[in-house]
């Protein structure tokens, strides 16, 4: 029950990180979801984990991390939405 949770969070914080950079209309659900949880794994990383917490993630270091991953990976993708 944990990874199904961690995973509906994961896909949660990617789908709030694609809508505030803009670019979450050309993502999928399996996008937000890896997307959601390497941000989150990011940002805990570098900013550690503070905050209100759900399945074991710090959501504010989540979903800035899970913005800094969008940012990256669509300024190397170069996709344009």
């Amino acid at each position: 029950m944990g990874l199904l949770w961690s995973l509906i969070i994961g896909a949660v914080i990617g789908a709030i990180a694609g809508a505030i950079t803009g670019k979450g209309n050309s993502m999928g659900w399996i996008a937000n979801i890896i997307a959601g949880l390497v941000g989150s794994w990011l940002g805990q990383a570098l900013l550690g984990s503070w905050g209100p917490s759900l399945a074991g993630m710090a959501l504010v270091p989540s979903i800035i991390g899970a913005i800094i991953l969008v940012l990256i990976v669509s300024f190397f993708l170069g996709r344009s939405k």
